[in-house]
């Protein structure tokens, strides 16, 4: 018997060109699908915390400020570090990873532009401050017990890093009260006063007025021409010149009515031109 007749012999690739076919739309999708992606937008990462160094005396109103901005702004509650404003200067110095300053005075602001870590032109006051004599435990006028020698133990922020302490220091030296002839107790910064006269180490403290007007007992509010100005200034600093939130907060604690009288019922006093506002 004859074989069959076999088949013809298929061109070369033939059997194979479906198959490369296939794999030619796959790249194609691959790319296309990749090219897409690559397109998308990426989740925008959000904003670090803004970070504040806060004056150990403005820190009950830098609260209240921060949580009304915060909500003004719909933005994070900004994250506060108090401390004396010599101490802040001094942290900012070695790489302290603030973005503003608002200090209880002018010089360390002004320095901190002077040496290239805070925005020129930034520098605003804020707020202006008063010192106050509080003696919760004498009988009498605190002035009086002061000038008359019957406080023996007596408080006062650090006058090398405090400005709320050089002023105090400047008062007594006005009075012929320093060198102080009693027990003098230093302490870091001006927040901590109250503790010391409350706890019994001291008769009576040099404080912020805003401090004392919180305080039960007696107080003498000192007059401004005995001691330097306390002209409280806000500086954006330089690593807070790229953040979202550092500029407009400052322009809100500088413009906004809330934000100043805010300030004002804080038992501080607002510059000539901000108060007009």
């Amino acid at each position: 018997m004859g074989r069959g007749r076999e088949p013809p012999p298929r061109a070369e690739g033939a059997a194979r060109a479906p198959h490369g076919r296939v794999r030619g739309r796959r790249r194609a999708l691959r790319l296309l699908l990749a090219t897409g992606l690559a397109a998308l937008p990426l989740p925008a990462r959000p904003a670090p915390p803004l970070r504040i160094a806060v004056a150990a005396n403005f820190l009950p109103a830098a609260r209240l400020l921060a949580r009304r901005w915060a909500r003004a702004a719909g933005a994070p509650l900004p994250r506060l570090s108090a401390a004396s404003t010599g101490a802040l200067y001094a942290q900012i110095r070695h790489g302290a990873p603030f973005h503003v300053l608002l200090a209880a005075d002018a010089d360390r602001p002004a320095r901190l532009e002077r040496e290239g870590l805070a925005v020129p032109g930034s520098r605003f006051t804020y707020a202006l401050g008063r010192l106050a004599l509080w003696a919760p435990r004498l009988p009498g006028d605190p002035r009086a017990a002061l000038e008359e020698g019957r406080i023996g133990r007596l408080a006062i922020a650090n006058p090398r890093t405090a400005p709320y302490g050089a002023a105090a220091r400047a008062v007594l030296e006005v009075l012929g009260r320093w060198p102080w002839p009693g027990r003098l107790l230093v302490a870091a910064h001006v927040g901590q006063v109250p503790a010391l006269v409350r706890q019994g180490g001291a008769e009576a403290g040099f404080l912020a007025r805003a401090q004392a007007l919180r305080l039960e007992g007696p107080r003498w509010e000192v007059p401004a021409r005995l001691h330097p100005p306390l002209r409280q200034q806000a500086v954006l600093l330089r690593r807070g010149a790229a953040h979202p939130h550092a500029a407009a907060f400052l322009r809100w604690l500088r413009a906004d009515p809330q934000a100043r009288a805010a300030v004002r019922a804080a038992g501080y006093g607002l510059p000539p031109s901000e108060a007009a506002a």
